[in-house]
């Protein structure tokens, strides 16, 4: 049969690779994409491919195999944490019994809608199947509105544990787990033991970190476990998990300064037990919001949250009658038992009360609670008829107040800090309502990749290096080209900088002189300063002059990147000077692209004089979808004199409930002929066009066009207190749903 020996010899080495590729346990060390096509293409049960350390550069795996319970196929790393995927790449696994571990996903992004997919086709899904140890970590598309997931679970009886998801910033839900198929249904998935890492605000619907379901398939049940997972920071938008299937359990999880709650949206028998949601009184941390039928929650520790209506601590909605699918069902034989609640302002109960939700809650249950705050003595809102919540055995501090004529004992206010500093009634109030002790079910450390660390706080100014600047041309351009994140750049006081080339921020920088006269900074550029992604500004005691700026119209002194910006940026203004910003029509302050977003915008202790545009247009999200330009607005203590445009113009629009913002303070300011100007398309001073927490006092408007309100959907917290208000037109509003107290408005 073989014509020599070398012929016999050549056939059983190549038998003996293929045996040794396929045999139990083996090794398989690949070293390019090819060689991990070949050996995923080769395994049998028992193989263990093993992705050699280093980056791995626009690769889309696709992992196929059947293994057995007992005899695994495993695609892992050589070194935990040391095989990193870059570039356009993802990961897809469809078959039996597979196992992924080790993965490091950055620098990139997926060139499909998702990066690790429990399915290679809509007909080839992955089943008793694990993802473990891996990272994802800025792994983002650079639109902000191009939507993908980071994670999407298909198939049954997976698992995803031990991983860290870390810094998504566009559009689309962190993990989801997807129903869209009967084979994917029941489907018994674990999530546990997971780090989610911090998320920012979107500004926007679509930011939700967990997701299991969706409207269409929300009378479905998932039977989804969620254990022992931490959620840090997740900010996305106010609906953290967003429950949309139905028996899935949330049990021993934490969630820490998480703006938004865990929101049983759809689906029935959700049971919430025993998770932590620790909020440290940061703005609008929220708990669990309660929505449709049959649903559980038991036994929660919910300490120092702010959040209000569907942010609450603990929040019960109104229904619409025979709801649509994707609407609000009615709560019906609902439970929340043996919770604790400290340190936090808000329970709300029939919250979404309108003409549409009307449906109240029925047959439903608040026993043995204990609520322990002084933040607010006034913790309970009450939108409409509870009478179908029954409450009983509830504890409360006896200086709060509460609607109810019984179901709850008062008792003195009382809380110890434990060894985990938690805040903690008195054991014997504990043991009344059946909760032994208070502790953390997890904590961050047990969870995530083991091998890679955990983000610390964000970013902030001066942090850095200071670096001493000369006056001079371009060398504070200079200056900032050598510096890092968080540095100094310290001006000369009472000197000239003139600025004539592109001025790009792609860090956090502050710009600063010592106490004393002003330096002066100019720029023959159509924008003194760039925000671009990554980047933010702060300026201090500086003083910003027009006089050089070009002889066109649209100048600005900063402006965010022309493209849209997967980042929020910052930018601060202290005791400043901006002046003569009038070489030509529109010179505005600030100049920004539609999809960027602002954390926070802060003027304080400033003055603006003669500007022929805006200070802060955010107005550029018209397409009415809830999106929005700017987080935290905070103008105080300044003066603004003969600015044509408006002060501030921050649009909202749309009816979209999934978001918090935008918040805006403006204190303690004086506004002189302003907002007058023949270009100024808001025929106003300051606009606020669906600002859904607006605080407007102690200012005073002198001969400048009036304050415009228009107030929308999610009952905006409005407060116009304290201001004075001479020939400036006063205030204009859609409607009266504003609280307005103790101003002067006169001729």
């Amino acid at each position: 049969m073989y014509k020599s020996l070398k012929q016999l010899k050549l056939v059983a080495l190549a038998i003996t690779l293929t045996i040794g590729l396929a045999s139990c346990g083996n090794n398989n060390l690949v070293n390019n994409f090819t060689e991990l096509e070949q050996a995923i293409s080769a395994a049998q049960p028992g193989t263990e491919i093993v992705m050699a350390n280093g980056v791995w550069t626009d690769v889309e795996i696709e992992f196929k195999g059947v293994g057995t319970a007992d005899q695994k196929i495993i695609l892992r790393a050589e070194t935990p944490g040391k095989v990193f995927i870059e570039g356009e790449s993802n990961l897809s696994l469809s078959g039996e019994f597979l196992e992924v571990s080790g993965l490091v996903f950055r620098n990139g992004f997926t060139p499909t809608a998702e990066v690790i997919s429990f399915r290679t086709s809509s007909e080839d899904l992955a089943n008793n199947s694990r993802v473990t140890n891996c990272v994802i970590d800025n792994f983002n598309i650079k639109e902000r509105f191009d939507s993908d997931l980071w994670v999407a679970m298909y198939g049954k009886n997976n698992r995803f544990d031990h991983n860290s998801l870390i810094g998504k910033r566009n559009q689309g839900v962190t993990m989801a787990v997807r129903l869209n198929t009967e084979a994917s249904r029941e489907n018994n998935h674990l999530i546990d033991y997971n780090y989610f890492g911090p998320r920012q605000n979107l500004g926007s619907n679509g930011g939700e970190t967990l997701r299991i379901g969706t409207s269409h398939y929300s009378l479905t049940n998932s039977r989804t476990m969620v254990s022992k997972n931490y959620f840090d920071r997740t900010n996305g938008e106010h609906e953290t998990i967003s429950n949309k299937s139905g028996n899935n359990t949330y049990k021993d999880n934490v969630f820490f300064e998480s703006r938004g709650t865990l929101t049983m949206r759809h689906g029935q028998y959700t049971l919430v037990e025993g998770n932590y949601f620790l909020g440290n009184r940061k703005s609008n941390t929220g708990g669990i919001r309660v929505i449709n039928e049959y649903q559980t929650v038991r036994n929660n520790y919910l300490s120092g949250l702010t959040g209000y209506r569907f942010r609450g601590a603990l929040v019960v909605m109104n229904g619409v009658p025979n709801s649509p699918i994707n609407r609000y069902n009615q709560v019906v034989d609902s439970k929340i038992e043996g919770n604790v609640v400290v340190d936090s302002d808000h329970i709300q109960l029939a919250a979404g009360s309108d003409e549409e939700r009307s449906a109240v809650p029925i047959g439903s249950s608040f026993t043995s609670n204990i609520i322990m705050s002084e933040t607010n003595l006034n913790p309970f809102t009450v939108y409409d008829d509870v009478s179908g919540i029954s409450f009983e055995g509830n504890i409360i501090n006896d200086n709060a107040e509460i609607p109810f004529k019984s179901g709850f004992d008062k008792v003195p206010f009382s809380l110890t800090t434990n060894a985990e500093g938690l805040l903690v009634p008195d054991q014997a109030l504990l043991a009344k309502i059946g909760m032994e002790k208070i502790s953390l079910p997890v904590s961050k450390e047990e969870t995530g990749a083991s091998y890679y660390p955990k983000p610390g706080p964000e970013p902030t100014f001066r942090t850095g290096e200071v670096i001493k600047v000369a006056p001079g041309t371009n060398t504070l351009l200079e200056a900032f080209e050598q510096s890092s994140q968080g540095d100094v750049l310290e001006l000369e006081n009472g000197k000239d900088y003139l600025i004539t080339k592109d001025f790009r921020i792609n860090h956090l920088i502050t710009i600063k002189a010592p106490t004393g006269d002003k330096p002066i900074i100019k720029s023959r550029k159509s924008a003194f300063f760039h925000i671009e992604n990554e980047g933010g500004l702060e300026l201090d005691n500086i003083k910003i002059d027009g006089a050089e700026s070009p002889d066109e119209p649209g100048n600005s002194v900063v402006s965010t990147s022309k493209y849209s910006m997967n980042r929020n940026y910052k930018l601060f203004v202290k005791n400043c000077e901006i002046v003569d910003l009038d070489v030509n029509h529109s010179f505005n302050f600030l100049k920004i692209a539609q999809h960027t977003m602002a954390d926070t915008l802060l003027i304080s202790n400033s003055h603006f004089n003669n500007v022929t545009g805006s200070i802060f247009s955010l107005d550029r999200e018209v397409e009415d979808l809830g999106i929005y330009n700017v987080e935290d607005v905070i103008i105080e203590n300044s003066s603004f004199s003969k600015i044509q445009g408006a002060i501030a113009n921050i649009y909202r629009g749309g009816t979209d409930e999934s978001t918090f913002g935008p918040i805006v303070s403006v204190k303690g300011n004086t506004f002189e002929n302003s907002g007058l100007g023949d270009r100024n398309k808001t025929s106003a001073s300051l606009k606020f066009h669906g600002v859904q927490d607006l605080s407007v006092e102690n200012n005073i408007w002198t001969s400048s066009a009036p304050l415009t309100l228009y107030l929308t959907n999610g009952e905006p917290v409005t407060v116009i207190k304290n201001n004075t208000m001479k020939n400036s037109g006063g205030i204009v509003s859609n409607n009266n749903e504003y609280k307005s107290e103790s101003n002067t408005i006169s001729k």
